[in-house]
């Protein structure tokens, strides 16, 4: 019997085969929907965003720094900076290569400026180029629909409309690096900001820095923008007031240009410094430009130390100014009174070495006041004889020094008081009697900073209440902080007795004599290599280094109005170089200040 039905069996494998096949790709499209909408949901979500909507940070104005005659010492001024928008570019390689030749940047450069911030969120500008010229904006606004993925914006640009005056009390801005932003979680840093680096402005950063304000505008799906959606001002910072007088500020820097050295000028009464001069000084506007680290590097390798801080981190030997803790030592301790005398005859021999006086024919018999006056080393050299380093160590630390004086600024050195424990614990050996006698003129391992010298000096003005310097005024005329030293007021009367005879009976600190002002002040002059080196220089026939150049001293000696400091590096003798700057600054004080 013949077949009816055709045989189906190769159409019914067909069949399933198409249906597996069509399965697959329903389960593949499936599983693609489902990645994009699932697991995927966020990045497409802002990708979208993106297309249609963005924010960019309007930066706030930075507080205005004002003198203490509200004369503007750090101020802001407009200023055009060009961001990359990351979002919007489709080739790295080719993106940096076309805006490299619009804004006439290296390709290095600008490769440099996207990686140090390619670990931030994707949606964030990132600043390539700032303080355009205005043919430069011109430039990019006339190109706008090329380059969508450059955005140009006006920002508040610092600005210190006295350059290189007061640069060490004002710091200086500079970009935010990737690892402070990593380092520092609770601080809202957006890249490329600047913040402060030195100074008050680094110390005061979270004060002076405004809130930033939010602009959000549509794009396309190119990034071009199609207009503003909404905008959040931004809120200025809070403007800022030193005690820094700026015609004592510009009188000290003038006096100390062309030489190294430091300057203070303070109350106190209250402690607030109304000159602080570091030389050589820097010009803070130079940061303000997002530079190279080549840039940075030369800065920082110059020889002369411009950033540094001498005021504060300038660690040096004190030299006779020491002499004033050695006779406070001495008075309290009972060892001698003011009229207890010795005999210089221009050296005296101790412990088997000969140590001389810096006057060789011999000042004969002194008191304290005629040792104090013209700074005798001999009649030191006895007090250091007879006293134990832990006791001049510990009335030094009394009156301020050895530690910081907690002025509001950042990077404050701590400076050195050697003593028996000290020298154990850091080389290891025992204290020997002959180095006391070094200690007591202020040589040896004594270090100080010039601002602990003029806190010291307010503390004799004070008769014995110490009070911590200041350069700002948070509230206007703020209260001091002060703290007794608990030593007897008499004991200081008497060391400014010789003080006094420094300046005004013709003693070493008669170059900063003022008529008519009664200035008290004390000359000194540290040695930066040995005695015995620089005689055998001298034999040589060569020159020998100078000895740094201190002088400090307050005025008028009763209700004392000012202290003032002064510090020469390789200036020579204390009486020669800093007494007559001092006597400089005294004067223009006393002309504005004193009725």
């Amino acid at each position: 019997m013949a077949k009816i039905y055709e045989d189906l069996s190769q159409l019914i494998k067909r069949s399933r085969l198409t249906l597996i096949i069509f399965s697959l790709l329903l389960f593949l499209i499936l599983a693609f929907y489902w990645k994009i909408q699932i697991l995927d949901h966020q990045k497409y979500w802002k990708m979208a965003e993106a297309n249609h909507l963005r924010s960019l940070p309007l930066p706030a104005p930075r507080g205005l720094i004002y003198d203490c005659q509200r004369i503007i010492l750090a101020d802001n001024q407009p200023s055009f900076k060009v961001s990359l928008l990351r979002e919007s570019i489709k080739n790295d390689s080719q993106t940096i290569e076309r805006v490299s030749q619009l804004l006439n940047l290296r390709t290095e450069e600008l490769k440099a400026r996207m990686d140090r911030y390619r670990w931030l969120q994707t949606y964030g500008p990132v600043i390539i180029k700032d303080n355009l010229k205005l043919e430069e904006v011109a430039l990019i606004e006339a190109r706008r629909e090329e380059f969508p993925e450059l955005q140009l914006q006006v920002e508040p640009r610092r600005y210190y409309p006295f350059e290189t005056t007061a640069a060490h009390v004002l710091g200086y801005l500079q970009e935010v690096s990737a690892e402070e932003i990593k380092n520092n979680p609770y601080k809202k840093w957006r890249g490329g900001e600047m913040i402060g680096k030195a100074a008050v402005e680094k110390q005061y950063d979270d004060y002076l820095t405004g809130q930033d304000g939010q602009l959000i505008e549509t794009v396309d799906s190119l990034g071009r923008s199609l207009g503003e959606v909404n905008r959040i001002e931004p809120i200025k910072g809070q403007d800022l007031v030193l005690s820094i007088d700026l015609d004592l500020q510009k009188k000290a820097e003038e006096l100390l240009e062309g030489k190294e050295g430091a300057i203070i000028v303070l109350e106190p009464g209250s402690g607030e410094c109304l000159a602080w001069v570091s030389s050589p000084s820097y010009d803070p506007n130079r940061f303000i430009t997002r530079f190279s680290p080549e840039e940075w590097l030369s800065i920082i390798n110059d020889s002369a130390r411009p950033l540094e801080n001498r005021v504060i981190r300038g660690q040096y030997s004190p030299g006779s100014i020491f002499k004033v803790v050695t006779a406070l030592t001495s008075l309290e301790t009972g060892l001698i009174t003011d009229r207890t005398a010795f005999f210089c005859s221009g050296s005296i021999n101790l412990y088997g070495k000969e140590f001389a006086c810096w006057f060789k024919p011999g000042h004969g018999l002194l008191n304290l006041p005629e040792a104090l006056k013209n700074s005798c080393n001999v009649y030191f050299y006895q007090l250091g004889r007879r006293l134990n380093v832990d006791t001049i160590a510990r009335y030094a630390r009394t009156l301020g020094l050895g530690q910081i004086t907690g002025v509001d600024m950042p990077g404050e050195k701590e400076g050195l008081i050697p003593s028996s424990d000290w020298k154990k614990k850091n080389q290891g050996e025992a204290w020997y009697p002959g180095e006391t006698i070094s200690v007591a003129i202020g040589q040896g391992p004594v270090l100080v900073t010039p601002l602990q010298v003029a806190a010291l000096t307010a503390c004799l003005a004070n008769r014995g209440i110490k009070v911590k310097p200041r350069v700002t005024r948070l509230e206007g005329k703020m209260e001091a902080v002060k703290d007794k030293t608990g030593l007897n007021p008499e004991t200081f009367e008497k060391i400014i007795e010789g003080m006094w005879r420094s300046v005004n009976a013709s003693g070493t600190g008669h170059g900063a004599y003022q008529p008519g002002f009664d200035i008290c002040g004390k000359t000194g002059s540290t040695q930066v290599i040995s005695r015995e080196k620089a005689e055998r220089m001298i034999k040589r026939g060569e020159e020998p280094a100078k000895t740094h150049s201190w002088f400090t001293g307050f005025a008028p000696r009763y209700q004392p109005q000012v202290v003032v400091t002064v510090l020469v590096e390789f200036g020579g003798m204390g009486g020669q170089t800093a007494a007559p700057i001092a006597g400089q600054m005294f004067k223009l004080y006393r002309e504005k200040y004193v009725r």
